[in-house]
């Protein structure tokens, strides 16, 4: 009897989220924490969106080896391994350097971690979407599109969200830091552990999820020419880097903004508060957004919704000129910060739509990756940069910066009109109607 895809859709993608956002997200908070310099912690947290960028490159060799199933579970057990490391260093740094938390040997090690870690999640996301396209009927990918989206976001509420808001709380009850952070890794790689034993037992197997019948270097180079000789890839290309470009500008520095001390003219937000605002009811918020995005581009096509959505992502930025310029009350910022990342939730329903439009043929999986991989890229850059010029410019003038530099998503939206100009007859998502 097949087994109801409720039974594993949820807890799949709250799995695969969860590593992304404490390895990209969390990480901040706690070089923050920690006192090390905006303009480190957004260079070096930056870099490690790089295993996501590379991820195209390998995502053939689990379309060769192994099934979809097999690689993202074993995912889940190194994920778990992980974090149960990096609770280790932490722990050996409070004790060998207790004087100087922030210190060079940590930041290293620490990022060492991270940056496997991300290698690890990169391949989970890699399996579990190839998964999801063998174990579902195109029928049920429709349907369990809006439910992954709204588990993916769950898990950055429970990742940046909730568990902060524990190490802030821990830290008030006299755990103080970084053995607060020991705990939190701790219980994210019990949490993984879980996940593999369950999704080991729990998920089918379908026929389809079978190794290619190709060598390592043909599923390579089918999938990628495959993908980059599609009609219109130049197009493709500068949409996927440059829709989210003002976000990715901003994406590192907020958390520093919001925590960083107000004498250095940031808002000086404790990680609890944080954890309350950005994590649980801006990411609650995303949510939101999301199923409103997914309602409005069923009811009204792609082509009709792109425009408002790029409003939607682009226009909040310049709510955090005001944040910087005035810094109002924690109410404010609340509401302010809950409104962007509504509108954020419901562009990124484009995303998602636009991405399974393009991912054609028999290596989906690797187009896909291939997709995310440019999209990540997209993100990296700008992140890496933002903490310099943050540096140079002040907190105000970046985000002036930041949010004018962010208007040329309105100059690729328009490219979405030609490359989506002729009917697919493998899409199952209205883009035109």
């Amino acid at each position: 009897m097949k087994t109801n895809p409720w039974f594993f859709i949820p807890t799949l993608y709250l799995a695969e989220g969860l590593p992304y956002i404490i390895i990209n997200a969390v990480s901040v908070i706690l070089y923050a924490q920690l006192g090390y310099e905006n303009s480190q912690i957004t260079f070096w947290t930056g870099l490690l969106y790089l295993p996501w960028v590379l991820k195209m490159f390998w995502s053939p060799l689990l379309e060769s080896r192994g099934t979809k199933c097999s690689w993202l579970v074993s995912a889940q057990v190194g994920i778990s391994a992980l974090f149960l490391a990096i609770s280790a260093l932490v722990c050996w740094n409070a004790f060998a350097r207790p004087e100087t938390l922030a210190n060079a040997t940590f930041l290293t090690f620490s990022l060492i971690g991270f940056l496997i870690g991300a290698f690890m999640s990169a391949t989970l996301d890699i399996a579990t979407d190839g998964y999801y396209l063998l174990a579902l009927t195109p029928r049920e990918q429709d349907y369990f599109v809006g439910v992954r989206t709204v588990f993916y976001r769950i898990a950055m509420i429970l990742g940046s969200g909730l568990l902060v808001s524990g190490v802030g709380l821990l830290e008030k009850w006299g755990v103080e830091s970084p053995y607060n952070w020991i705990l939190f890794f701790e219980a994210v790689s019990l949490f993984f552990a879980g996940c593999a034993v369950f999704h080991s037992a729990i998920l089918p197997r379908p026929e389809n999820d079978r190794p290619v019948n190709k060598t390592e270097t043909q599923a390579w180079k089918e999938s990628f020419s495959g993908y980059f000789t599609q009609k219109h890839i130049l197009y493709i290309l500068l949409f996927i880097l440059l829709y989210r470009f003002g976000e990715a500008l901003l994406e590192k520095m907020v958390p520093l903004f919001l925590l960083k001390p107000a004498a250095e003219g940031a808002l000086g937000m404790s990680v609890e508060t944080y954890g309350i605002i950005k994590g649980t009811l801006g990411v609650g918020a995303v949510i939101l957004g999301n199923l409103v995005g997914g309602w409005l581009l069923g009811k009204f096509g792609f082509k009709k919704c792109i425009w408002a959505f790029a409003f939607a992502l682009n226009l909040p930025n310049f709510f955090y000129v005001y944040l910087a310029v005035c810094k109002p009350s924690i109410p404010v910022i609340g509401t302010l910060i809950t409104l962007e990342q509504f509108g954020y939730g419901m562009a990124m329903m484009a995303y998602t739509v636009f991405f399974m439009k393009i991912c054609t043929g028999a290596y989906k999986t690797s187009h896909y990756a291939i997709s995310t991989g440019i999209m990540a890229l997209g993100m990296m850059v700008p992140s890496m940069v933002s903490g310099w010029m943050q540096k140079w410019l002040g907190y105000e003038q970046f985000f002036i910066t930041a949010s004018i530099i962010g208007l040329v998503t309105f100059a690729v939206v328009p490219l979405t009109f030609k490359i989506f100009s002729e009917p697919d007859p493998e899409q199952n998502i209205s883009v035109s109607e």
